[in-house]
């Protein structure tokens, strides 16, 4: 059986405008085709999403409950009552005593001011018993601007004996994560001796990816768990995010703020933060529904009695299992949410078969005269190839490949199809270049399958070949979003 010139000029062409432009088309298939190979719908709807965001974290102080100790006068450490650190402290608790040559100066002063204040208290001449009172009252308030205790200064008034040192209190309560003290050490006014931390509330800095940061909401609910207390879940809240990316892990810190009962949370302590992220009402469709083929999105809208519209979509980010969408669709939209991959391989056939134009009146008998005849084999140079993956879209472990090939005359079931999955090397990240290849078993009427098992998810480059009696027959590439992690 021969075919003629310009049957093979009519299907290299249709092969070449396939390759060259991808282009969509509405496709119409009856519900017996479309229950046949697995198509099933989903609707696009309008609801409140939200997503949690898991990130690990460090507990540490909250910086603006911190309260530093020092002396307002220079002098010397006699007894050291809180020696050590992280020793929990009350507000007015004795911390140390000091000895200050200009503190003690100033309680004779004071002892002085008031014996004269008292002998003259009954003088007749004007402005005599004022001025000595004001005199006393001058010696006390600089004594109170030293921090001397108002305890202390009415002890050295009450006894009339200066006392040899004055006791430094603490002036919060909390745990003493500073302390600078030692018996017998000579202090200045500018030198910090202790700092008070109540240690409730505490911080926790989360470190947030870059790629995550703009979904996070200062204010936004937020939980943290401990291994070391399972079962119990802390809340607090995002503070601030600070507007810093590490260079080396492409992270943020992310401030949040929890109360503390028992102060179960201690500085250092490693925590898993749950950060709880509302995007408010959007439209969202399953992510399966979205057929990525490396250039954009395409979901394929029910327009009813059987018929498939390619709609190009703008998307807003995934959310768990379902994908925002920003542009394309509008709520109530019927959508395919399995099986793309067939629907996109007839689209293009169907669009290929459209663009195609038929040789003008002649040019059969031209190509008959100008060349020799061409086996029937060379009609297999137009081949179809859909790809499908179960599950779909693919995941990070073991998935199934189905490829279904067939010539413009009928299925194609002896032929050997291979299917690879590659990633470029991303220095940036520490990964090498990623390829994994199948080959896949006939399973009659063009069908062909194997198992194929990623290493993560991410997008693939995927080539499927097929290859008869050592010729290529047909070919294949596009990209396919993986779920999973690396």
């Amino acid at each position: 059986m021969k075919i003629s010139a310009v049957a093979i000029l009519a299907v290299l062409t249709l092969a070449a405008v396939a390759q060259q432009s991808p282009r969509l088309d509405d496709i119409r298939l009856s519900p017996e085709r479309l229950q046949s190979i697995g198509v099933t719908f989903a609707t696009a709807q309008v609801e409140n999403v939200g997503d949690d965001l898991r990130v690990p974290g460090n507990v540490a102080e909250d910086e603006q409950l911190q309260v530093s100790v020092a002396t307002r006068v220079a002098g010397w450490i006699q007894q050291v009552f809180v020696d050590a650190t992280y020793q929990y402290v009350r507000r007015g608790q004795p911390l140390f005593t000091l000895y200050s040559p200009e503190v003690a100066a100033t309680e004779q002063e004071y002892l002085l001011a008031l014996g004269n204040a008292k002998r003259l208290a009954a003088s007749t001449v004007p402005g005599v018993a004022a001025d000595a009172q004001s005199l006393a009252q001058a010696a006390a308030a600089r004594l109170q601007q030293w921090n001397v205790p108002q305890a202390e200064i009415e002890r050295v008034a009450s006894s009339g004996k200066a006392l040899p040192a004055f006791t430094v209190v603490s002036p919060a309560a909390g745990y003493v994560t500073v302390r600078n003290v030692l018996p017998n050490q000579q202090v200045e006014p500018q030198a910090e001796l202790y700092r008070v931390n109540p240690l409730s509330p505490v911080w926790v800095f989360a470190q947030v990816n870059q790629n995550n940061l703009g979904r996070v909401r200062t204010g936004a609910p937020v939980t943290v768990t401990v291994d070391s207390y399972p079962g119990r879940v802390f809340a607090g809240r995002v503070e601030f995010i600070y507007p810093q990316i590490d260079a080396a892990t492409r992270t943020a810190r992310v401030r949040l703020v929890f109360d503390n009962p028992g102060r179960a949370l201690m500085p250092g302590m490693f925590v898993n933060a749950d950060l709880k992220l509302s995007f408010g009402r959007r439209l969202v469709v399953p992510t399966s529904a979205v057929l990525q083929t490396g250039r954009q999105a395409i979901a394929f809208v029910d327009e009813g009695g059987g018929r498939l519209s390619p709609r190009p979509l703008e998307l807003g980010g995934q959310v768990g299992d379902l994908d925002i969408v920003l542009k394309g669709l509008k709520g109530g939209d019927r959508v395919v949410s399995s099986a793309n991959f067939l629907i996109d391989s007839e689209s293009q056939l169907q669009a290929a078969a459209g663009a195609f134009m038929p040789p003008p009146p002649g040019a059969g008998q031209a190509a008959a005269v100008n060349q020799p005849a061409r086996p029937a084999a060379a009609a297999a140079t137009a081949a179809t190839v859909s790809l499908t993956t179960q599950p779909s879209p693919p995941h990070k472990g073991k998935n199934t490949l189905q490829v279904r090939l067939a010539s413009a005359a009928s299925p194609i079931a002896d032929a050997q199809v291979s299917v690879t999955f590659s990633m470029p090397a991303m220095p940036a990240m520490g990964m090498s270049a990623l390829t994994e290849s199948a080959q896949l078993a006939s399973v009659g009427g063009g069908l062909y399958q194997g198992a194929l098992t990623l290493p993560n998810g991410g997008t693939w480059q995927v080539t499927v070949t097929a290859r008869r009696g050592g010729q290529l027959v047909a070919s294949r590439s596009l990209s396919l979003l993986a779920t999973g992690g690396t």
